[in-house]
């Protein structure tokens, strides 16, 4: 098997909630939620043997409703959030047993912060996008930059201090862009999925934490001909489409990066189709080197 061949897991069910285990740094562990009208709804744990190519899983039920979206816990690998379409509901689970769940109020989209026992709006974005905005990621690693993405079929990123205009705009897409995330270790990556039952891994280094590559000390090259050498080699990646995934067959609800491993991610379509790939071995080397 190549290295860089997708690994594909079926579900039972629909589904379109996807998060990564957060706290579990070591192993890579994704959590899928399903959304069944006739079934009891299941949460998979999902382990991925990165050596073998092999996955591993562990279901617990969701009797409650259909998963809308789910959250790991940051700090607690035995802790997950879901929100479900039961009375507006979401909980917040151990595993093995629920622990306390809360009513959601749902709201316009905004950036608020907390002062003085009250919200207090800070910017906001007028019509970001022609359509709905579906999804926002910020910038892990530049503080004022976020992605938003919508039914307009654009994905646009923004510079919040001044949000009269995107600072890019990206057009790959052919239907509703439901998801959008910045990969938390190299910010140039950028994932995004689909209605048109696409993925797209697109490399945003114009607008990184590191638009020339990593910086070079002149004291760790000695001979100044290997230091010409090296930049002629080593020239600026630019802004484009690094790839195009075509697993999955229908739409993709949900795309997120291993919090264990920067390279691989995952993507799930609404008819329970689990893909994890990884970023060419190609550019994850020009990055690195």
């Amino acid at each position: 098997m190549e290295d860089d061949a997708p690994v594909i897991y079926g579900l039972e069910f629909q589904a379109r909630a996807l998060t990564p285990q957060t706290a579990e740094t070591d192993a890579i562990r994704f959590l899928v939620g399903t959304q069944s009208l006739k079934y009891d709804n299941q949460i998979h744990i999902i382990d991925f043997d990165d050596e073998n190519n092999i996955i591993n899983k562990n279901v617990l039920l969701h009797q409650v409703g259909e998963i809308w979206h789910i959250s790991a816990s940051p700090a607690d690998k035995g802790v997950l959030a879901t929100c479900y379409n039961r009375m507006s509901c979401g909980s917040q689970w151990e595993t093995g047993r629920k622990s306390f769940h809360w009513l959601i109020t749902i709201s316009c989209c905004g950036i608020y912060r907390k002062a003085q026992a009250r919200l207090c709006q800070i910017y906001c974005i007028e019509n970001a996008h022609g359509q709905l905005v579906r999804d926002l990621d910020f910038n892990p690693n530049k503080q004022y930059y976020l992605a938003s993405c919508g039914d307009d079929c654009k994905v646009k990123f923004w510079d919040t201090r001044n949000v009269t205009e995107p600072v890019k705009t990206l057009e790959e897409h052919s239907h509703w862009v439901w998801n959008v995330r910045y990969n938390h270790s190299h910010d140039q990556l950028v994932l995004t999925g689909s209605s048109d039952s696409r993925v797209i891994l697109s490399n945003m280094v114009s607008i990184s934490s590191e638009p020339f590559g990593h910086l070079v000390d002149d004291d760790d090259i000695s001979d100044q001909e290997d230091h010409r050498s090296e930049e002629k080699s080593k020239e600026p990646l630019q802004d484009n489409v690094i790839a195009t995934y075509e697993e999955h067959e229908d739409s993709v609800y949900a795309v997120d990066w291993s919090s264990a491993d920067p390279w691989l991610f995952a993507s799930l379509s609404y008819d329970g189709r689990l893909v994890i790939n990884r970023v060419p071995r190609a550019l994850k080397y020009h990055i690195l080197l």
